[in-house]
């Protein structure tokens, strides 16, 4: 079954001002698909890994740095990014990841802002801001509510390996994360949803939980 808590209230705002929800989680737990029901509700949807593939295109400051660290071996011909190389070098050494994060998160938060900021001049009811990183880069305290998907590590393995993603590369994924992602970020939740049950069960908890902060 789907479940929803609120584990610490979330901060006050005018009944007027566009409501800003994080939206968080381990890999492979359901976040796209939670927000993309939620952009069906209404919200504007503002997706870190969309902004992080921005800010390394060819001709981006933070592509030359991620080159000047990890070397040209993570560029391709035509210049752009080679993910797959990046991610063999990043998911097997944690101090690797921590430098690549500390490259590309500066560079995204600014533009991840500015979409909120907006939406909200647009009139958006809500915006959301969906984020692996969301807790570690600060981006939550920009936030009203900071909403945590999560799932059972059966569900959660099976769910990459059926993206097309190896079984040793979904564990190494995994693992890369630490195993108490979830816990970690429970702290810092006011909602907690676990995509574990049936999709009608969560899509329906989702909707609940929207409608009871969205007024």
């Amino acid at each position: 079954m789907a479940r929803a808590t609120k584990a610490v209230a979330g901060r006050d705002r005018a009944a007027s001002r566009m409501i800003r929800i994080g939206l968080t989680g381990p890999i492979g737990c359901g976040k796209s698909t939670v927000a993309g029901w939620l952009g069906e509700l209404g919200a504007i949807v503002v997706d870190a890994d969309v902004v992080a593939r921005e800010v390394v295109e060819p001709g981006e400051p933070a592509l030359d740095a991620v080159v000047a660290r990890f070397g040209s071996g993570v560029v391709r011909h035509d210049g752009s990014l080679d993910r797959a190389a990046l991610g063999g070098i990043v998911f097997a050494d944690p101090a690797a990841l921590r430098d690549l994060e500390a490259i590309v998160h500066p560079a995204v938060r600014p533009r991840i802002l500015a979409a909120v900021a907006a939406a909200e001049h647009a009139g958006a009811r809500a915006a959301v801001i969906e984020a692996i990183k969301l807790v570690e880069s600060g981006l939550a305290r920009d936030c009203d509510e900071v909403w945590v998907v999560t799932c059972d590590p059966a569900a959660q393995r099976a769910r990459l390996i059926g993206r097309g993603t190896t079984a040793a590369d979904a564990d190494q994924r995994i693992a890369a994360q630490g195993a108490d992602l979830g816990h970690r970020l429970e702290q810092a939740a006011t909602r907690v949803i676990d995509t574990s049950g049936a999709v009608d069960d969560v899509r329906r908890t989702v909707t609940s939980l929207f409608e009871s902060v969205v007024r």
